[in-house]
């Protein structure tokens, strides 16, 4: 698979955790300081989509599917060994994994405490979480583990579309087996709002400007859209964290057991797409984006759909939620062990310093 062009980790992108960081401190003070802002965003909907929620994150999204090349898909098929790896990885190891995590903490494990109904509701932001695999964030990730961009970008566009078509169906099947029944159509809905709308307006606006308006003037877009992406990132933090302050911080206990399971499965995803990528042969160029994907949730996505399906007050909502309070220190911890680890692999691509 060939290497994407790298380009030089962004001021934004460099202080990541810092400015996430910031953002879930100023998420948590306008919740406590506006505690009326969590019913105004139950106000501010359209057939249970937050509009807030949907316009940050669209903003977020869009800029990253501009600048996918879908053709390169075809291109990829060369290459078929990592690309069905985090194929697999993602849609027939994850989700059942965090399945079987969930239920043994909030069913078992966590149950004598916070009791069966508070464990479902819990269980239910965390099957969320697992089938929405990153789409986003792993590109930086990737960059910053100093392995394939190419295959990253490669990997955002299919889990794009395989989204589009996967989610509804795997989030009904796990939420229905703990008879958490949510309607299709509502589901449906939030992934084609969520997923679709900003991917199809990111292929139309690519496809426009690269046959309408030329390469360079589509070059000058791109690169203006990125300071785009990563506001919206921020923002999107603060959107999310702030009616789900009271939540947050009323309730630190539940917070705590909803995150000592996500951090296992996040861990054990890596050792698994890790492992799986040295048994099958793969350089460290290819193996890290693989293991990094497989390891990391679209938690963006997955709180929408919780605030969709369950309202955003909702137990569930605040376990999807915990997905993002933990997912960017542990992806830095990831990324470490991967760039320490990168002798275990052979490495026949030239790697940035």
């Amino acid at each position: 698979m060939s290497q994407h062009k790298e380009h030089d980790l962004g001021f934004f992108e460099r202080y990541l955790t810092v400015w996430i960081g910031l953002c879930i401190i100023a998420g948590l003070l306008i919740g406590q300081l506006f505690p009326e802002i969590t019913a105004w965003f139950e106000e501010v909907e359209y057939a249970g989509v937050s509009i807030p929620i949907a316009v940050v994150l669209f903003f977020m999204i869009y800029p990253i599917m501009v600048q996918i090349d879908f053709n390169r898909i075809i291109e990829a098929g060369k290459a078929w060994k990592p690309i069905s790896a985090t194929l697999f990885l993602n849609w027939a190891i994850k989700p059942f994994m965090m399945y079987g995590i969930a239920w043994l903490f909030m069913m078992v494990i966590w149950s004598p405490f916070i009791g069966v109904e508070l464990g479902r509701e819990l269980m239910a932001g965390m099957i969320l979480l697992g089938v929405a695999p990153c789409t986003a964030m792993v590109l930086v990730w990737t960059y910053i583990a100093r392995a394939n961009m190419g295959h990253a970008l490669v990997m955002t566009a299919i889990n794009s579309l395989t989204m589009v078509v996967l989610y509804a169906p795997l989030a009904i099947l796990l939420l229905g087996l703990e008879d958490i029944i949510v309607p299709w159509e509502q589901v449906a809905f939030g992934v084609a709002i969520y997923v679709a709308l900003p991917l199809l307006a990111g292929y139309l606006t690519r496809w426009y400007l690269l046959n309408k308006k030329g390469e360079e003037w589509f070059i000058s877009f791109t690169e203006n859209l990125h300071y785009i992406a990563m506001g919206a990132l921020l923002l999107t933090t603060i959107v999310i964290i702030a009616p789900q302050s009271g939540l947050i911080l009323g309730n630190p206990e539940i917070v705590l057991l909803v995150l000592i399971p996500l951090i296992i499965q996040i861990m054990l995803m890596f050792g698994i797409g890790y492992a799986g990528s040295k048994k099958i042969n793969l350089d460290y160029d290819d193996a890290a984006p693989t293991a990094i994907i497989g390891a990391s949730n679209h938690f963006e996505v997955a709180i929408a759909m919780a605030i969709t399906l369950f309202g955003i007050d909702h137990a569930a909502t605040l376990a999807a939620v915990v997905g993002l309070l933990i997912e960017i220190p542990i992806m830095v911890i990831i990324v470490q062990i991967a760039l320490k680890t990168k002798d275990w692999f052979p490495s026949t691509k030239a790697v940035p310093e």
